[in-house]
């Protein structure tokens, strides 16, 4: 049997709890898209191997200021507001289409952002989104959903066209399905801190990045802007993988 086979649909209360208890839950398993493009469904297949999660509004003990949510519900970020299990796809950086999974209770605004992982299945139709040249190289095939940015355009959902398709039920959203698929727990989780995110809430004040030990296809870590800094007045040392 393999890793894929090992799998199981996800269901609604699998995320309806925190966005921190949710986000380790999800390495290893999978996220499954199918995308008409020129007529035709294109399946792609990448298995989780880093997230990051992100607190909605006054929850968990500190509030999360790296958060979308953290200024109340609007228009950008309604999905991570609504019923968990819906993918709140918004752009970065006014380019990349980044992948999150509502996490917990509507009203609440968790998400767990899909930072990285490994295509799977569809691996030339995720080169092709990517304009990675075939045959792809080892680096190729392990950079193709390296970070949030090209995990989205490997899988090919868009923002805003995309944003709120369910991976739940996997209905029909606007000429796209996303399934989300999960294993069991899994020994080799590690946590920090969240990459690239500014001030305290990239520092070990929040230690909300989870990735698979070991697997190439995690982000190196780099500080975002004041994070570095924040991280010395609390006395932490820089991180490394």
């Amino acid at each position: 049997m393999t890793a894929s086979e090992r799998l199981r649909r996800a269901t609604r209360d699998d995320v309806l709890r925190s966005a921190v208890e949710v986000a380790p839950t999800l390495l290893g398993g999978e996220l499954r898209t199918v995308v008409v493009e020129d007529g035709e469904p294109v399946e792609v297949r990448v298995r989780i191997t880093e997230v990051e999660a992100y607190h909605g509004q006054g929850t968990g003990e500190l509030a999360d200021p790296g958060s979308h949510a953290r200024m109340g519900r609007t228009a950008r970020n309604a999905t991570m507001w609504g019923e968990p299990g819906h993918l709140y796809v918004y752009l970065s950086h006014g380019i990349h289409s980044c992948i999150n999974v509502a996490c917990g209770p509507e009203g609440q605004g968790d998400g767990v952002l899909l930072r990285a992982g490994e295509i799977v299945s569809g691996l030339d139709a995720a080169a092709r989104r990517r304009r990675a040249a075939l045959p792809l190289s080892r680096t190729g095939r392990r950079d193709l959903a390296r970070g949030p940015g090209r995990l989205g355009q490997a899988v090919g959902l868009r923002h805003p066209v995309h944003d709120g398709i369910d991976a739940i039920t996997s209905l029909e959203w606007h000429g796209a399905t996303a399934e989300l698929w999960l294993g069991t727990p899994r020994p080799d989780v590690i946590s920090g801190p969240r990459v690239g995110v500014a001030g305290v809430a990239g520092t070990d004040a929040f230690p909300w990045r989870f990735w698979i030990d070991g697997d190439p296809t995690v982000s190196a870590f780099r500080w975002g802007r004041g994070a570095a800094e924040a991280a010395a007045l609390r006395g932490g040392d820089p991180v490394l993988d």
